[in-house]
């Protein structure tokens, strides 16, 4: 679905790196980013939008959109378009609106 130019590729281009999509492991080219292990996984979404709920996959892959947007390693809210791929990377499907963390505290109002 997508290729690299031949002139843009890395010196590890046939070196195949595992990661986690969903709880599935999934081995992905080295130097892929974490949306195109999420489409190469076949997962039916990656994120679901705070209000409607609707489905979302990658789309412009160039960090433009946002309908990329999962949780990386823990951390929530990435763009996955714009992460590359490390070995046992966990990826993991957004539903709905973040929740706050108890120390996430809004900055007092001056």
């Amino acid at each position: 679905m997508f290729r690299r130019r031949p002139e843009a590729r890395p010196a590890t281009q046939d070196r195949l790196v595992e990661v986690f999509v969903a709880g599935r492991p999934l081995r992905v080219p080295e130097g892929a980013s974490a949306a195109a292990a999420v489409l190469l996984s076949g997962a039916p979404a990656i994120r679901t939008t705070p209000v409607g709920g609707a489905p979302r996959l990658p789309y412009c892959m160039i960090g433009i959109c946002f309908d990329c947007l999962a949780e990386i390693d823990g951390v929530a809210n990435r763009q996955s378009c714009l992460v590359p791929v490390a070995p046992g990377m966990r990826i993991e499907p957004q539903i709905g609106a973040r929740v706050a963390r108890a120390d996430d505290t809004a900055p007092e109002a001056a």
